[in-house]
């Protein structure tokens, strides 16, 4: 059974900065891209942010140049670092991950259970 874990979420006052984490854990054969997505009330979850196993890095238009995606393939988990926070980054940030848990086994998607960012003005 694979599990994501996250953590780091908060309230945090507009300007300020916080750092997600995410843990992929169980049977896991090889992680392949791995991501944060956002999801504010009414609205339909988006792409935050995401990294392939070689690095390679994408972003919303609404956070390049403020947050920042890493991993650590060694430990199976990705890392958001959100600086310049605004009210409109509020949301349940969920961590997804592609993965294959036995060597043949087809790339599967999996979520977290979200943790919840809410900037004050």
């Amino acid at each position: 059974q694979v599990q994501l874990v996250e953590s780091g979420g908060g309230l945090v006052q507009s300007g300020g900065s916080l750092r997600l984490s995410c843990a992929a854990s169980g049977s896991i054969f090889r992680t392949n891209a791995m991501g944060w997505y956002r999801q504010a009330p009414g609205k339909e979850r988006e792409l935050v942010a995401r990294i392939t196993g070689g690095g390679i890095t994408d972003y919303a238009d609404s956070v390049k140049g403020r947050f920042t995606i890493s991993r650590d393939n060694a430990k199976r988990t990705v890392y958001l670092e959100m600086n310049s926070l605004k009210p409109e980054d509020t949301a349940a940030y969920y961590c997804n991950a592609l993965l294959l848990r036995v060597v043949g086994d087809s790339e599967n998607t999996y979520w977290g259970q979200g943790t919840q960012v809410t900037v004050s003005s």
